[in-house]
This record gives structure tokens, C-alpha cells and sequence, in this order.
């Protein structure tokens, strides 16, 4: 996947055993609004977009299971689609804990950001990062949270998704450029080393 300003990756894998939490999540990131009798005709009087900040639109899809949420991710990243950002619900009885899961996806794509949400203490912040290591891929989000909080930390991990697919195209082509000119130089080459 390449990166793209005009079209960033909004994509966001939501996981829980509820239906209501898939329900809220919906409602918060990918809601369907009614035009209005106004809006119609704001947009009969100015045409489409009549200066109108739009809101960002999320893409979303759902898993009920840590197991089914690592096979949409991998489906997704042999589609060259990936998800940007994952919720996750650490209570997902019977199967794998989203903790569990948490720490197959991180080492299955080197992008993706997490969100685990928990109404619960069943894991401490040490027994968390002891299970997943040391990311700065992961928050923690409390049960019951606020629409503001999905919503800002939607935005938020799905920029910070594609800046940092953005930096490693730059790296990748100035790591190109460096060899061409240390061939035609005749140095040995030197590779850019990537950001951890």
C-alpha cells in the first residue's frame, strides 16, 4: 500500500463479543446522517460541499473473537488493505483474550495501532506489557469511555498510521537515491536505518 494524502487509510477493525459495543462504535465512527430539508437545499442553491467542514469517515469492520480479528488482519494485509487501527476488548470468552490477540497482530503487521478496552483490572499495565512487550502501538482505554475519546483516538492512531507509512516510502526512496550515488561514487553503501 502506498501512501496517499488525498485518501489516508481510515480503516478500523472493531473487536468485541457484544453486538451493542459494535452498535456504539458504529454510531461514533461511521454514522449514517439524514440529509436534511436544509441541506438538500443548501446544496440545490451552492452544488455539493457548500462550505462544509466534512467530517473524517472511518471504514469499519467487526470481529466478535481475538482468533477472527488476527484472521481479518491477515486477510486485510494480503489484500494490501490494511487496518490502521484496532479496538479491542479484552474479556472475549471462549478463545484467545484480547491481550493475547493484541500481541499476535503487533507482530504481524509492523503498523498497526491498538486501542484495548476494558471495563476491568484482569491485567496490570506490567502484566499487559510483559505479554506484549514495550510498543508505543498500544493504549489502554476504559469501559465505559465517551464518543469523543473513540473518535479522537480514531483520528489520532490513524494519522499517526499513514505518517509513518509516509516516512518509511521517504526513507525507502532516500535509501535508493543514497545507493545510486555511493555506486556511481564507487563507496561502499551505507543503508538508512529505520526509525524505531
Amino acid at each position: 500500500m502506498n501512501y496517499d494524502p488525498k485518501n489516508p487509510n481510515r480503516r478500523v477493525l472493531v473487536v468485541d463479543d457484544t453486538a451493542m459495543i459494535h452498535d456504539d462504535f458504529t454510531k461514533v465512527l461511521a454514522p449514517i446522517a439524514p440529509a436534511s430539508a436544509l441541506d438538500r437545499a443548501e446544496v440545490e442553491l451552492f452544488g455539493a460541499g457548500a462550505n462544509k467542514p466534512t467530517a473524517v469517515e472511518f471504514q469499519l469492520s467487526h470481529a466478535f473473537q481475538g482468533q477472527e480479528a488476527i484472521e481479518k488482519v491477515r486477510e486485510a494485509l494480503a489484500k494490501d488493505e490494511p487496518f490502521a487501527v484496532v479496538f479491542m476488548d479484552v474479556r472475549m470468552p471462549p478463545g484467545i483474550d484480547g491481550v493475547q490477540a493484541t500481541r499476535v497482530l503487533i507482530e504481524l503487521d509492523e503498523r498497526i495501532q491498538i486501542v484495548l478496552c476494558t471495563a476491568y483490572s484482569d491485567h496490570s499495565w506490567l502484566n499487559i506489557v510483559e505479554t506484549i512487550g514495550e510498543t508505543d502501538r498500544l493504549l489502554i482505554l476504559k469501559k465505559p469511555f465517551d464518543a469523543i475519546e473513540i473518535r479522537q483516538m480514531a483520528l489520532a492512531l490513524t494519522t499517526k498510521w499513514n505518517m509513518t507509512l509516509a516516512a518509511d516510502e521517504k526513507r525507502d526512496e532516500l535509501q535508493d537515491w543514497l545507493e545510486t550515488l555511493q555506486k556511481e561514487m564507487g563507496v561502499a553503501q551505507t543503508p538508512i536505518k529505520k526509525a524505531s
